[in-house]
């Protein structure tokens, strides 16, 4: 019997994902995710723009437009990869199907981290199927500097859920394939889309004094203009 000590399996390290309608990127959505990525130890963010979004009125922008502002955004990030399934389905884009798919293509074993804001988790019981959502990922809920996220600002049921799941450590992530929710504090960008576009809609009238620069990246910046976007 060889006394050479089998190679040790590594646990694969979690993935983040992050949805939305990015109407449009812009560098709160960005800073998240690389904040996202040092915080809680992911090896990347799998962004997903959402095609059919059910909760809201429909995007100003079409699902392609916004999916090539995705993928002109995170392009310099090698962290950062693109999932276009949400855009290129026909069905509404709800987050449990999604993160089923995901299972199927990356295996039941690999912890994925869903990325929230504070103002998503606090509505989540509204979502659909949410509480499947557990079974699938964990959640990583963004805090801004001195918010501290609490029980008791929770609906019961959710309170409930919190309560049980919470952790406090990145590392429970990767012990785990899913099930834990933890909160992460990122840095207060306060950069609102519908504000962004206004100011790309009055910035192509010729409005003088309405820009988006510095809010969003110059690619996106470019690719509104030159597609007349939101004008």
């Amino acid at each position: 019997m060889s006394d050479v000590a089998a190679p040790a399996v590594l646990a694969p390290e979690p993935l983040g994902i992050l949805g939305g309608t990015f109407d449009p990127l812009h560098y709160g959505h960005l800073r998240l995710a690389e904040e996202a990525c040092q915080a809680l130890g992911l090896c990347g963010v799998r962004w997903i723009p959402a095609g059919l979004p059910p909760h809201r009125a429909a995007p100003a922008a079409s699902a392609q437009d916004r999916l090539a502002m995705v993928r002109l955004g995170i392009a310099a990030n090698p962290l950062f990869s693109l999932d276009d399934s949400e855009v290129l389905s026909s069905q509404p884009s709800y987050s449990v199907p999604t993160l089923q798919r995901l299972r199927s293509q990356l295996g039941l074993q690999r912890p994925l981290v869903l990325l929230l804001g504070v103002d998503a988790f606090l509505g989540l019981t509204g979502w659909h199927r949410w509480r499947e959502l557990f079974d699938l990922a964990h959640l990583a809920v963004a805090t801004r500097p001195g918010y501290e996220l609490a029980a008791d600002q929770l609906e019961d049921v959710l309170a409930e859920e919190f309560r049980q799941r919470q952790c406090h450590a990145a590392a429970a992530l990767a012990a785990v394939p899913a099930g834990r929710i933890l909160t992460f504090r990122i840095t207060a960008l306060d950069i609102s889309a519908t504000v962004l576009r206004a100011l790309c809609k009055a910035g192509g009238s010729g409005r003088s004094g309405a820009s988006g620069r510095y809010l969003l990246p110059d690619s996106v910046l470019e690719y509104i203009s030159t597609h007349k976007i939101y004008s």
